[in-house]
Parts: C-alpha cells; structure tokens; sequence
C-alpha cells in the first residue's frame, strides 16, 4: 500500500522535478550566486541610503537598522539550512500565531500607540511591530491552505472556505487599524489563490465585490460620520489621503502637504542628483518621514534618476533570481511560499514608490530593505532564508531532493 504523503511533499503537477534534475547533472553552483549578489547589493544600497536618511533626525538611531540587518542575516542562514517542507502542514498554527501577533498590540502595558495606530509593542528595552512579523506567518499560512488543493481549486464551497481564512488577518489588524499592512495580507492572499488554482472566474467575482465595497465604503462614510457623530468606516486622515490621490492639487499646505514635497524632492534630483548626504527637503525638515515611508525620495533626490533605476534594477534582480528558485520547486507548497514572498515584496515596492510620486494613494508601506526599521529588516530577511531553504531543500544546487 502507497505510503500517504502530507501537504508539503505533495509534488508540482509540471516538469518542475525533471527541470531540478537537469540542473543537478550540469553542477550547478552550490549557492544561487544571482541570489546572493542581488541580496548584498539591495542591502549595501539600502543602508547606505538608511544613513543619510537619518543622520540629521535625531528620532531614529542607524545603529538599530544594523542591528536588523545582523539579526536578520543570522536568522536567514539559519532558515537557509532548515527544511521548509516540514512547515506544509500546519496552517492551523499559523493561523493561531496570525491572531496573537497582530492582536497582542491591544493587551493592556504592551501596546503602543503611534500616528493614529495601534500597532506596536513595547517589551521592556524592545519595541517592533508585530503585524510586520505576522507577514511571513501570512505567508506560510496562505501557502498551507493552497498547498493542499494540488493546483486545482474549483469548488465554489472550498474557494469560500480558502478566502474565508485567509481574510481573518487582514480582518484582525484593521483593528488597530493599519490599512496598509492590511492591504499587503490580502496582496498576499489573492497571489496564493493565484498560483494555487483558484478560478480565474471566482478571482474575478472577489475582485469585483472588493472593488463595490470600496467604493461603497468611500460614499457611505461621511454619511455615517454624521449620522453616528463619529468616525465609523474611515478615519480623517485616510479619507483625506484618498482624495489627495484623486486630486494632488487638494490642500497643498494641509492633507497635501507630504505628496507635495515628496514630488519636489524626487524632481529636484535631476538625472545624477544633489550628491551622497546632500538630499536638502530631509536634512532641512520639508520632507515629512523621510527615513520610511518617503525614503525613495531621499535617493532620488541624493542619487538623481540614475540611482533609482540602479534601484530598481537590483530589485529586478533579486525577483528574478527568486522566482527561478520558484521554477525549480519540487513542491507545489515551496512554489507558492516563494511567488508569494516576490509578490508581496512587488507590492510594496510599487506603492511605496508609486506614493511617493502621486501614482497610488499614501500609506505606510515601507520600501523593502531601504526604509528604516529593524523589524521589517530582519522579516525581509526571514523571506530571503524561507527562499535559500526552498533552493536547498529541493534537489537544486547540493540539497537533496525529497525522498519518496
């Protein structure tokens, strides 16, 4: 009788094994070179850039962000050799890890209160935001729950259940509320239904019912305001940040004040910019947050339109080198782990940078690897060693492939 095999040796139904098989007979490099080069040049970039930054704001403190960047990278090593495979059947627990990180916030003495958000923890010397690290949870949740319908997903009632459980994260940290952690949950969860084997019909039919209840919500808001002499749907400032994305002429000197000077100061960069430490709307207080959520605006204005495409280009690389990891998969899990580790770090890509020059609506969402923070550093690193162990643990390069 077959031996029964659990979620996460359940193998790809493509030629993924055979392709990780010819890899082996041509002696690839034992390490992903690619990888690691586009790793060491996005984090050299980044804090070079997290520097200057911060060197004239006295609220942030660089030696934390190296200290990220160290306790991240001993925790990628350590993740790189561990197998990925035996986190496939425990969506529960994630699930469960999901809902105590994002919630403890709210525990009385723990919670710490900051730009209108419930967000953070504070234990004893150490203070980090546990909805950053509840992230690569997400993750891993997503890709249990997809990992076990095998690359199908048809039936209406198992799609529901899918969406169902993967809505419970975002349901929970708009509690605090932080809409743009929330947005990247459900990023996360629509990439994992993706690769997964959703329909495409019932991705639609969500799409569209997302897309109503946004709009609905926007209209419905200040009627509600009035009626209940509160905020109800929407707070002040997120309702004003939407309309300064449909109009950035909209209160130039009030609610549009940081989109303004973030588009003065990418500009003002010119093609090779102002020069290393030189970026004059930070160091002179015009530029509201530079070290995070407006830090692009930091190296354009220091680096010029040469050095956000430099940018760009290692991000370029690093998703490239990670979604060829991706191709090789043995598992459908580590497959959907990694596309969904790209995915999420393509959408904060592009709406930290599109936020930054007036093409997406302003949020919180930090640039990976360049925008100050120690916690979202060492989860950037974590998703580097959940990938390294995919390489490893799947017979590419010299890890050995799954036994049967």
């Amino acid at each position: 009788m077959a031996r029964m095999r659990t979620i996460s040796q359940m193998r790809r139904p493509d030629a993924a094994m055979n392709r990780a098989a010819r890899i082996r007979k041509r002696g690839d490099f034992p390490v992903p070179i690619p990888f690691i080069v586009s790793i060491a040049l996005v984090t050299v970039y980044g804090l070079i850039v997290s520097f200057s930054a911060t060197a004239n704001d006295p609220d942030y403190n660089f030696t934390r962000q190296l200290m990220g960047v160290l306790v991240g990278a001993v925790l990628m090593v350590l993740l790189w050799r561990f197998d990925f495979r035996q986190l496939g059947d425990y969506a529960t627990v994630f699930m469960v890890v999901n809902i105590v990180l994002i919630l403890s916030p709210h525990l009385p003495l723990l919670g710490v209160e900051s730009n209108g958000a419930l967000s953070w923890v504070h234990i004893g010397p150490a203070r980090f935001q546990p909805g950053e690290f509840a992230k690569v949870t997400v993750i891993l949740m997503d890709a249990c729950i997809m990992a076990k319908y095998r690359g199908k997903l048809d039936d209406p009632r198992e799609y529901l259940k899918a969406l169902g459980l993967m809505s419970v994260p975002f349901i929970c940290i708009m509690t605090q509320p932080d809409l743009g952690t929330g947005l990247v949950y459900l990023f996360i969860a629509g990439i994992a239904l993706l690769i997964g084997g959703a329909r495409p019909k019932y991705l639609g039919i969500t799409v569209g019912v997302v897309v109503v209840l946004v709009v609905a919500v926007f209209l419905l808001d200040p009627v509600l305001d009035a009626a209940m002499g509160r905020d109800v749907l929407l707070k002040d400032y997120q309702r004003a940040r939407l309309l300064v994305f449909m109009d950035s002429t909209y209160d130039t000197s009030g609610d549009g004040y940081n989109l303004t000077q973030a588009k003065i100061a990418v500009g003002s960069g010119g093609l090779l910019g102002k020069g290393f430490m030189n970026a004059t709307q930070s160091t002179l207080g015009f530029l509201p947050e530079a070290p995070t959520d407006f830090v692009f605006c930091v190296l354009a204005e220091e680096f010029g339109f040469l050095g956000a495409l430099a940018l760009l280009a290692m991000y370029l690389g690093l998703i490239i080198s990670s979604l060829r990891i991706a191709r090789n998969s043995q598992s459908l899990f580590g497959l959907i782990l990694v596309v969904c580790i790209v995915g999420m770090w393509c959408f904060q890509i592009l709406e930290n940078i599109g936020m930054d020059i007036g093409l997406m609506p302003i949020t919180g969402i930090p640039l990976p690897f360049v925008s100050y923070g120690s916690s979202f550093m060492v989860v950037n690193f974590i998703c580097l060693g959940l990938i390294g162990s995919v390489w490893v643990h799947n017979g590419v390069g010299f890890g050995k492939g799954r036994s049967e």
